[in-house]
């Protein structure tokens, strides 16, 4: 929860904005190719196949019969298939029109969040960031914890999610901001010692520390409020918001964002701190 600097935090330098022209430099025509569960996901060339591409992917991730690998696998591409479009907005309506209308607001609320991230991107790094990138707690053990706090405090658990995505992505991200939060949902340690209990590193103390900050400083009752006093900016907030509405709209979504991957901006563009990084 440390206020924006001009240097990039978690939920900056984790932004699913910007790197998908990496991963496909061109934009000749391609097939939908099937998923190649040993090789990194890549998101289609032209707007027919991210058409269907997306309607595979949404399609994986309502199927209890994809877990572990391959759902994560499924989320990454949604990652890059979502900032294709960001990238190409006017292949926008000729996707959307092929989806299905539950697939098109989630698009759209995720986009709309991408581009309030956007808004708190600073400098880009000279160097890359001090942190260890490690395997994230199993999506049903992360939704229990998330339900667990709402149960306790009362907060939504669409927006604890929102916040560990943007935070750590999903807590990926090991290692302080530059601000000097620490932990899966990023807490001041001043503000850890008022509101948390165990292990600042742990995502459940975290979570459920999270949602009692949260919870004293207006939620339920105002998420807006409570939202900025996490990170004093409104685009912080609107970015929360939207992801947690997709969460709300459509509880399958969680799943989704369990699977999006840490990027890192550098000045030769963005580029993937996978599972296992560390700065040498």
């Amino acid at each position: 929860m440390a206020i924006p600097t001009a240097s990039p935090t978690p939920e900056m330098t984790a932004s699913d904005t910007g790197y998908s022209k990496l991963v496909l430099p061109t934009a000749s025509p391609t097939a939908t190719p099937a998923p190649r569960w040993d090789q990194l996901p890549e998101a289609a060339n032209d707007p027919a196949a991210l058409a269907q591409q997306l309607a595979m992917v949404e399609a994986a991730l309502r199927d209890p019969a994809v877990t572990g690998a391959q759902l994560d696998w499924m989320g990454h591409l949604q990652q890059l298939a979502y900032a294709r479009l960001f990238d190409y907005p006017d292949w926008k309506d000729t996707v959307l029109a092929a989806l299905p209308a539950q697939t098109r607001a989630a698009v759209n609320g995720s986009l709309d969040a991408s581009k309030q991230l956007k808004l708190l991107t600073g400098p880009i790094p000279r160097t890359l960031p001090d942190w260890k990138i490690v395997q994230p707690a199993p999506v049903e053990d992360l939704l229990r914890y998330y339900k667990e706090a709402e149960a306790q405090f009362g907060v939504p658990w669409q927006y604890l999610a929102a916040i560990h995505l943007v935070e750590t992505r999903m807590g990926r991200i090991r290692g302080l901001s530059t601000a000097g939060a620490q932990g899966p949902m990023q807490f001041m340690p001043a503000t850890w010692a008022m509101y948390g209990k165990g292990d600042i590193e742990d995502n459940h103390d975290a979570i459920l520390g999270a949602a009692r900050y949260l919870r004293a400083a207006g939620a339920p009752d105002d998420m807006q409020r409570a939202l900025y006093a996490y990170n004093h900016s409104q685009a912080y907030v609107n970015a929360l918001v939207l992801y947690a509405e997709v969460m709300k709209a459509d509880p399958a979504a969680y799943r989704g964002y369990h699977g999006w991957q840490v990027y890192y901006p550098t000045k030769d563009g963005p580029v993937l701190l996978p599972i296992g990084w560390t700065k040498e």
